[in-house]
């Protein structure tokens, strides 16, 4: 298998950095233009970005559930490879950052930063980033077909964020 892209690969980077200029582009102009609460823009943004960024840690090591599973070289293992590698890239690590940005708008905008429940969650979302961390090493690993770790074991990891979330 070769790691040259293809036209349909191409194209869905080129989808995904669309997709995220949009909603850039809308961010700044609700806003520049004061369009309603900012308030409730902020968190509608928020909450799009969360939760793509939360499908994604859910699926990902699903993924690894059946890539680990797979043969070594094969296509089945090929096309896990690539849907890993796009899940991460086109939808996982954008949605993290837009999340941490607009989470980060809304507490300085509520002054949240001294409440209680803000420094759990806080603390929450840096371990949900540290795992997003840790679901970003192991696609590098998988690429590499250096993955040692059973799918039962990453069965277990798949429930890591549904703790996190609830």
């Amino acid at each position: 298998m070769n790691d040259v892209p293809t036209n349909s690969s191409k194209n869905a980077g080129l989808r995904a950095y669309i997709a995220l200029a949009c909603f850039i582009v809308l961010a700044a102009i609700v806003w520049l233009l004061e369009l309603g609460d900012l308030y409730s823009w902020l968190k509608a943004f928020h909450l799009i970005a969360v939760i793509s960024w939360m499908a994604g840690l859910v699926y990902l090591p699903r993924l690894f559930v059946y890539h680990a599973d797979s043969e070594i070289g094969s296509d089945q293992s090929a096309t896990f490879k690539l849907m890993e590698k796009r899940l991460l890239k086109l939808i996982m690590t954008p949605a993290m950052i837009i999340a941490w940005v607009f989470g980060l708008a809304l507490a300085f905008q509520t002054d949240a930063f001294i409440e209680i429940w803000f420094l759990l969650k806080f603390f929450l979302v840096l371990a949900m980033s540290g795992f997003h961390g840790f679901l970003a090493k192991s696609v590098r690993v998988f690429a590499n077909d250096k993955n040692i770790i059973t799918s039962g074991k990453w069965r277990l990891y798949n429930e890591n964020t549904t703790v996190l979330m609830i």
